[in-house]
């Protein structure tokens, strides 16, 4: 098929934003940045490379809305003016290659992985009570609290405006803040903000309505939201939380508020047993392959994570975690044990001949039945509910599958993550033909549990020739360097005079 008559290099228009295609670079990030929050050369880098890859637009990860609402310290935030330039840099760079810039304005709430220095007090969000994952003790937000923290998204979607990127969205997902009011596995409170799922609703609707009388209504604003929480997917015993009819009311809410578009995601907490989709790494060669090498820095920052250490560590161990982690998941394959779409069909030419013999066909064929766009249901409920575009994220990475599912009306637009960091260039691969890498995404889950500690880059070993240029590829984020090399700079003064 001609690129230009393929529905997946179609243009897709919001209300007051187009973007060329239907790839977006889902919200992923290392800790690139400097620990006072203020950006780094790296993070221009890592964007830059996944717009000159063919997204048609980036969805930048969390941006920290304020210093008390990151997740872990060197991520750059929006918590100033003085990052404005930063952040337009980064769109500079980004619009390049026709790419737009979203930037996600986020605030971890008691999901706070690594509070760091300036952050000692104890973490605020909609309730008291700590995650009962890694037991991170919290206290709930005063209505004055509730009152900054709504006009600190307004301030940073103004800033967000004022470096010129292309739109904001905010992070409704995945147990963070705005996770923590919306569900009724966490929310606990008995004020305006708390019981039902209007009062549930009330703090992001004060968002949506600061952020717009901010911005105006000329710019583009989407926000990301989980279809369902499933809340007690790793502890039964917790409660379930937001159903997809409960979020089907609320996309209704923030369209009826103003929203743009909506990201379609899943879970109440992050990383969470569905999403991202694949398997969770226990053990391997190298200590890239296992949780425990990263999770040590974890230790400190809530009462359950040593529970959680001696599990990523002690192999006899293993089949309780895994039974716990893989509950849910299980559950819903038997329920659906077919993806709703169907995708071409695969070979052993497809594959690259050495990826082939760590992954042999089969198993590629199984993952991709398993986890390619575990929310695709989910997203078209919410389509069918709404009238403004819905992004879908969930382990996209075949082109036939994404084609059939917006041709089916399933979403009109999928985001990717772990599938771009595995193949930046994914679309231009699509754009040339392929329906697949040759070196496709393994849905290991080694990126994310790696970039606690180390750089965010693929750590599957079997994708690369060898354990040395696997590290060298992660390593690529850092070139080109902050300041020339010794020898550029000698060649530069050499030429200046």
């Amino acid at each position: 098929m001609a690129v230009e008559n393929d529905i997946i290099f179609q243009p897709l228009k919001f209300r007051n934003l187009t973007v060329k295609n239907r790839f977006f670079r889902s919200n992923i990030s290392g800790r690139f940045d400097n620990y006072d929050g203020s950006g780094n050369p790296a993070r221009v880098n890592w964007e830059e490379k996944f717009a000159r890859g063919g997204v048609g637009a980036i969805i930048s990860s969390f941006v920290p809305v304020t210093i008390k609402g990151r997740i872990v310290p060197n991520y750059a935030t929006i918590s100033s003016d003085d990052r404005i330039p930063f952040w337009r840099e980064v769109g500079h760079r980004v619009h390049q290659y026709d790419c737009k810039f979203i930037m996600q304005l986020s605030h971890s709430g008691r999901q706070q992985d690594i509070q760091g220095v300036e952050n000692s007090k104890i973490r605020l969000s909609s309730t008291s009570k700590a995650d009962s994952f890694h037991g991170l003790k919290c206290k709930a937000m005063t209505e004055t609290q509730i009152q900054e923290t709504v006009a600190a998204f307004a301030q940073g979607a103004r800033r967000a405006k004022a470096a010129g990127l292309d739109g904001v969205e905010l992070h409704g997902a995945n147990g963070y803040l705005i996770t923590q009011f919306l569900s009724s596995g966490i929310n606990d409170r008995t004020d305006g903000y708390g019981g039902s799922l209007r009062n549930r609703y009330r703090f992001l609707h004060e968002v949506i309505n600061a952020v717009r009388k901010e911005v105006g209504d000329d710019f583009h604003f989407q926000c990301k939201i989980s279809a369902v929480d499933y809340n007690n997917a790793i502890i039964p015993t917790e409660k379930t939380g937001n159903t997809l009819e409960d979020t089907l009311q609320i996309c209704q809410w923030m369209e009826d508020d103003g929203i743009d578009g909506i990201h379609v995601s899943v879970g109440s907490i992050f990383p969470h047993p569905m999403n991202p989709p694949g398997t969770f790494p226990l053990k391997g060669p190298f200590s890239t392959d296992d949780a425990k090498s990263s999770y040590d820095s974890m230790l400190s920052s809530g009462n359950r994570t040593l529970r959680n250490y001696l599990l990523f560590s002690c192999q006899w161990l293993f089949p309780v975690f895994n039974a716990l982690w893989y509950r849910i998941p299980n559950k819903l394959q038997k329920a659906h044990p077919q993806p709703p779409v169907t995708a071409d069909s695969i070979t052993a030419e497809d594959l690259d001949p050495k990826f082939r013999k760590e992954f042999p066909l089969e198993t590629v064929k199984e993952m991709l039945r398993l986890h390619q766009g575990v929310s695709l249901r989910n997203a078209k409920a919410v389509k069918d509910t709404v009238n403004v575009p819905v992004i879908c994220t969930g382990g996209f990475q075949q082109a036939s599958f994404i084609r059939q599912a917006i041709n089916s009306g399933f979403c009109d637009a999928v985001s990717m993550a772990r599938m771009l960091v595995a193949n930046n260039d994914l679309p231009h691969q699509f754009a040339a033909g392929k329906d697949i890498s040759d070196r496709p995404c393994t849905y290991c889950n080694k990126c994310l549990l790696n970039t606690i500690e180390n750089p965010l880059g693929c750590y599957e070993w079997a994708r690369f020739p060898d354990y040395d240029t696997m590290i060298a590829e992660v390593m690529s984020v850092f070139d080109p360097p902050p300041y020339p090399l010794a020898s550029e700079a000698n060649d530069a003064s050499v030429l200046s005079a």
